[in-house]
């Protein structure tokens, strides 16, 4: 099997990533619909590292469906996440799964898929802590900033998630409100990386939109140095 298609293998392949660029995580759900959503996955995959399925509304086979869509299309499995769903992901050979609170404790899993990148939705860093004692590879908190997700919420602010970064020792994702203008200072937190919905789907051009946000967490990581 390639190395871009093999599950196992946690590492992007894609030419226009540099294995020491923070994340970036791109998730579906809210406003767009699964059909553009593929077609956006398509379009934008060299530039991000992983891509989300967070189909809520979706049984398990039509996500199994879009799976198997995607790399159709030619997104690498490594890169597929699939959100709540254990089954579909091993079903599918998915590169990971992210669980949330209503979903399997990460230790439950983890038994069951010893070979799947195990992601934990969290929003404190107590969430964060414990998800990591359970045996989370990473941890995906927010929301950072005010988000059209979650309307009318106010964001938990960059010292939350640079707390959640000190109490956490499995890398964190930061995700809620982050345009390319503020993902360095996200980053400075120490955060591993970030997440994105609308700020690439809901762009008029979303590979222009990838590209910046790949721009963006490059600076911030020579930033680092």
């Amino acid at each position: 099997m390639h190395a871009a298609q093999d599950p196992l293998n946690r590492r992007s392949a894609a030419a226009g990533i540099k294995d020491s660029d923070p994340e970036i995580h791109l998730i579906s759900g809210g406003e767009t619909r699964l059909d553009k959503f593929l077609l956006i996955a398509e379009t934008v995959h060299s530039w991000v590292d992983y891509i989300h399925l967070r189909e809520k509304a979706c049984t398990a086979n039509e996500l199994y469906q879009a799976v198997k869509e995607m790399t159709r299309r030619g997104v690498p499995l490594a890169k597929i996440v699939v959100n709540d769903r254990l089954d579909v992901a091993l079903a599918a050979g998915a590169g990971g799964v992210q669980l949330a609170g209503h979903s399997l404790p990460p230790a439950a899993a983890r038994p069951h898929a010893p070979g799947l990148r195990i992601g934990r939705s969290v929003h404190s860093p107590a969430e964060a802590a414990d998800a990591a004692g359970e045996g989370a590879d990473y941890c995906l908190y927010g929301h950072v900033y005010a988000s059209a997700s979650k309307p009318g919420l106010p964001g938990r602010g960059l010292d939350g998630l640079a707390e959640t970064v000190r109490t956490c020792p499995v890398p964190v994702i930061a995700i809620g409100g982050i345009e390319p203008g503020n993902a360095g200072q996200v980053l400075s937190t120490g955060a591993a990386g970030i997440a994105v919905l609308s700020g690439i789907c809901g762009a008029a051009d979303p590979a222009a939109a990838a590209m910046a946000y790949r721009a963006a967490v490059r600076a911030a990581r020579l930033e680092r140095r």
